[in-house]
């Protein structure tokens, strides 16, 4: 998939779950990767840089991830938002694809599982922007 470039925003109040998904997206062929540690800095993030892709953890301090999905999907239908979300919150992560997002992910995050989910999204932006 290296051939693919796309930007993607990890938003994560874990700097080592951030981390580990900027070494899992680098080997996937990630042109641009943005951090933010809440929802609020997912919003700044996203109108300054409007990334194809966002991991977007739920449960973060000032803004959490179900609110910051909800106004960036407001403002931005084609972008693709996988949230995350630890064990016990099944009932978020089913609210989150309700309300927009492309995926949902269990924490502890798997490489397997993240570069699924990244390479299918990539895949339908690209068919997306082939047809435009």
């Amino acid at each position: 998939m290296a051939e693919e470039q796309f930007s993607i925003l990890i938003c994560d109040d874990s700097q080592m779950v951030r981390n580990h998904l900027r070494e899992t997206v680098e080997l996937l062929g990630a042109s641009d990767i943005y951090e933010a540690t809440n929802g609020a800095e997912a919003l700044e993030k996203h109108r300054s840089h409007r990334p194809d892709l966002i991991i977007m953890d739920i449960i973060m301090p000032v803004k959490d991830g179900v609110q910051a999905l909800k106004e960036i999907v407001r403002v931005d239908s084609n972008v693709k938002i996988i949230m995350a979300s630890s064990a016990g919150t099944n009932s978020h992560l089913k609210k989150t694809i309700m309300l927009g997002a492309f995926a949902t992910i269990q924490k502890p995050i798997s490489d397997f599982v993240i570069r699924d989910l990244v390479e299918r999204a990539v895949y339908e932006l690209k068919g997306v922007q082939n047809k435009v």
